[in-house]
């Protein structure tokens, strides 16, 4: 009696950089949204800390329309800087901290949401702060994925190259076959 053999795929262990060259055009986008959404982080966390605002400070001091305290402005800072260094490094490790920079600000949106009100809400968020942190999030992870994720990337795509190694094995296959064939027309043979 013949075995049925199943063929079990295991994860393939790419390391993306390899397929996404620090010029390529995917780069420059996570270097933008990592850039702007660290330019506004800084610029809201240094106004912030000229408005000398006590750092827990509750009392409803605001900044471009936003609550803010010195803890706040000084965590703003922070991940301004953090998103200027993704902004320098660039590539995947900007893609990559763009989505996880994304992700925590929607969640501190909802934690914060959550705090309103209470006396745990040491941030001085009010709902326009919760608001911010979404819109801010989203966009991080817009950024972050753009070209990364989705269902019609392009297959010369180096994600899409990562994530089907099968089929972009066979059409550089195809592809070349192609072109010797091509060159063998050409050169009249």
């Amino acid at each position: 009696m013949p075995y049925l053999v199943r063929r079990v795929a295991r994860p393939v262990n790419t390391r993306l950089d390899e397929h996404l060259p620090t010029d390529h055009k995917l780069s420059q986008v996570y270097r933008v949204g990592a850039g702007l959404m660290g330019l506004l982080l800084v610029v809201f966390g240094v106004l912030g800390l000229i408005d000398r605002i006590g750092f827990f400070d509750t009392g409803g001091a605001t900044v471009l329309a936003l609550n803010t305290n010195g803890a706040l402005s000084v965590l703003s800072i922070c991940i301004g800087l953090l998103l200027f260094a993704g902004m320098v490094i660039g590539g995947n490790f900007a893609s990559t901290l763009n989505i996880v920079l994304g992700i925590a600000f929607i969640i501190s949106g909802f934690v914060n949401l959550a705090l309103l009100d209470t006396g745990l809400n040491f941030l001085a968020f009010k709902i326009q702060n919760v608001l911010f942190s979404f819109v801010v999030g989203v966009m991080l992870m817009w950024f972050g994925m753009y070209g990364r994720v989705g269902s019609a990337l392009p297959h010369d795509n180096p994600y899409w190259r990562a994530r089907n190694p099968e089929q972009a094995a066979r059409e550089d296959r195809a592809a070349r076959a192609a072109a010797r064939a091509a060159a063998r027309v050409g050169h009249g043979v």
